[in-house]
């Protein structure tokens, strides 16, 4: 039997695609479980502390989804032919952009949109560094992923879990461990709202198909001009499909952005699907982009980092 649209995480063949949608942040919290297994994924950046980013445990997810009967597909297969399930696992490229960010990656920047964000560990990554450093500064964070669902059922759940983890534990409760539960209720949630409030920081989620309606949806949102805009994205390019219409929406979005740019991870060639780096880079220089280079990792899939720009 066909799936429903609606239970994919990316655009399926032959099935209607999911129209671009911005979603509040309190919409997405209204959908939290009363609780949240997770774990703690130990990020190590060359001299610098190991970055842990807690993310919820995929088996909980699934025991959500079968309480709602909802129909999302989770394979083992990363990448399948017209269903895309990686949306609610960590790929490898999101920790090199981790890394790189811990790095000089992120140049006191304030506001980023990662696409496809999924698990959207650099954000998190991003997020908690803000959080650990208090003062002044505003952030703005964009997170956009084909299916809402992934925003409700695993970014959004992240989200809470990474400022969960730095928040000083009140008198009687346990303190924030490595693996465990997260009991949500009420009271976390309006601490948390007003906690992101309080740091200056603003969250903004968007949903749908890559295309014009969802560049126009992203360029109509608010937000501060002042602020050069970074892009993040990892393992955006799997497929032809996928590479040409993230090429075409990144470089749309761009366009709009003085000074903006963005960061993208990926492997350097998806083995079954065709997607690969190099025709990701020259489909943004036929665009009137420009790229640069700047991470390769030859440990096990051999995978690249690189940053996009358009030419001035």
């Amino acid at each position: 039997a066909p799936r429903r649209a609606s239970s994919s995480a990316f655009p399926v063949a032959n099935q209607p695609l999911l129209p671009a949608t911005t979603h509040s942040l309190s919409s997405l919290l209204a959908g939290l479980p009363s609780t949240i297994a997770y774990s703690t994924l130990p990020i190590t950046v060359g001299g610098e502390p190991t970055i842990a980013l807690p993310r919820r445990e995929l088996w909980d997810v699934r025991v959500q989804l079968m309480a709602e009967d909802e129909e999302v597909g989770l394979g083992n297969a990363d990448v399948k032919t017209g269903i895309y399930e990686g949306g609610f696992k960590s790929w490898e490229s999101s920790v090199d952009l981790v890394r790189e960010l811990a790095g000089e990656g992120s140049k006191g920047r304030r506001r980023f949109l990662e696409l496809g964000c999924g698990t959207a560990l650099p954000s998190l990554a991003i997020l908690q560094r803000h959080l650990q450093k208090g003062g002044e500064e505003k952030l703005e964070l964009g997170f956009a992923d084909y299916n809402p669902s992934v925003l409700r059922l695993v970014t959004v759940p992240n989200i809470l879990l990474a400022w969960a983890a730095l928040r000083p534990t009140p008198d009687g409760e346990e303190p924030f461990e490595e693996e465990g539960e997260l009991d949500i209720d009420e009271e976390l949630v309006a601490e948390f709202t007003a906690s992101l409030e309080k740091q200056g920081i603003t969250l903004s989620f968007f949903s749908g198909a890559w295309g014009t309606e969802f560049a126009t949806l992203v360029e109509a949102a608010p937000r501060d001009t002042s602020a050069e805009l970074l892009v993040l994205a990892a393992e955006t390019i799997y497929s032809p499909a996928a590479l040409e219409s993230f090429a075409e929406v990144l470089m749309r979005i761009l366009g709009t952005e003085k000074g903006g740019e963005a960061m993208v991870g990926a492997k350097k060639v998806y083995f079954g699907v065709g997607g690969s780096m190099e025709d990701f880079c020259v489909k943004v220089e036929g665009l009137g982009g420009a790229v640069e280079r700047i991470r390769e990792e030859e440990d096990g899939v051999r995978r690249e980092v690189v940053m996009v720009r358009t030419k001035a």
